[in-house]
């Protein structure tokens, strides 16, 4: 591992340098969560060893982690939250595999094309019930709201989601809604789970709640933004996915607030289709280009990161403080 100084004093490090100065921490994390798996059922083990070998940056453990060393904590209480986290979204992406009949994650089979719907939704069950386990272990009612509240704000992100699936009149404050509770406010609780561990004040934990559910929205705008631009082989999904699930995100309401009335109408006729052929998203690919959909949608998203990094001016300078704004930048960044 490279050397970097711990004093005071803002140290500039790529998004690897710093998976890799925190990598004991990391690893720590890691082998906490993969004995989650470590069951009497056979398929939970199993399915948790594919989803493990798909990779992934882990970046809400990594949240938690940094969020404690901000106030010099660290623990095997982190590492339980950390798991706590992950498990979370674990159990999160193995159901909404199967709501949207994914066939593949991060580029491989998604766990349900290969045990099926039964095997995966009990796995996630499983590792939601677990994961609310740890936390309880932690004996802070603090971190046990966090969590709760996490799981059920992300089961309504998800249902409002569905509500609202292929559906053209849906508003940019749904689409807020929706990013908000599927993936921003796990994001939350993980730094401020963060922080209660490492005895912040009040401000400083809210300061990292706030930064943590700003951080998860621009986090999930950055990600359908790249549902129209990145190729399969990098992201793991296909472009258009989203579109051909019938999710209408931030660049297709863009789209539809701006384009002409005869545009419009054809996207619709688009989006409320059964088929989707390759010749329609290329007729939107087109239309996201001209009115420059995707550049304000990445506006919004920057918006959104310059208040996450305002969170931030609470604290001294630091190497986590220094990290945590580097993540918010890599956020933004990662697959272009």
């Amino acid at each position: 591992m490279k050397a970097y100084s711990m004093t005071k004093g803002m140290i500039q490090m790529t998004i690897e340098e710093i998976w890799d100065y925190y990598r004991e921490d990391f690893i720590l994390a890691e082998e906490r969560i993969k004995e989650t798996f470590n069951t009497v059922a056979p398929a939970i083990s199993i399915v948790g060893k594919h989803l493990f070998m798909g990779g992934g940056k882990r970046i809400r453990p990594f949240l938690a982690i940094l969020c404690s060393k901000i106030f010099g904590y660290s623990s095997e209480r982190v590492s339980t939250l950390a798991c706590s986290v992950e498990s979370i979204h674990t159990a999160s992406l193995l159901h909404d595999d199967v709501v949207d009949g994914a066939n593949t994650r991060r580029g491989r089979p998604s766990a349900h094309s290969l045990w099926g719907n039964q095997v995966v939704i009990l796995v996630g069950d499983f590792l939601y019930s677990n994961a609310l386990r740890l936390a309880n272990s932690l004996k802070n009612q603090k971190i046990m709201d966090a969590l709760t509240n996490a799981t059920t704000g992300m089961s309504e992100g998800e249902l409002i989601q569905l509500s609202k699936k292929g559906d053209p009149h849906i508003t940019e404050e749904d689409y807020m809604r929706i990013i908000t509770g599927k993936t921003a406010i796990l994001m939350s609780a993980a730094c401020g789970g963060g922080a209660v561990l490492g005895n912040a004040t009040q401000k400083q934990e809210e300061a990292l709640f706030g930064f943590g559910l700003k951080l998860g929205q621009a986090f999930q705008i950055a990600d359908d933004i790249l549902d129209y631009m990145a190729e399969e082989k990098i992201l793991g999904k296909s472009l258009g996915k989203d579109l051909e699930e019938g999710k209408i995100t931030l660049p297709l309401i863009y789209l539809l607030k701006d384009a002409s009335h005869d545009e419009v109408e054809k996207v619709k006729s688009i989006i409320t289709s059964e088929s989707f052929p390759i010749s329609d998203l290329i007729y939107i690919l087109g239309l996201l280009n001209k009115y420059m959909s995707i550049k304000k949608s990445y506006e919004k998203a920057n918006n959104i990161l310059r208040e996450a990094k305002r969170e931030l001016d609470i604290f001294e300078d630091s190497t986590e403080k220094s990290s945590l704004l580097t993540i918010s930048d890599y956020v933004l960044k990662r697959e272009k």
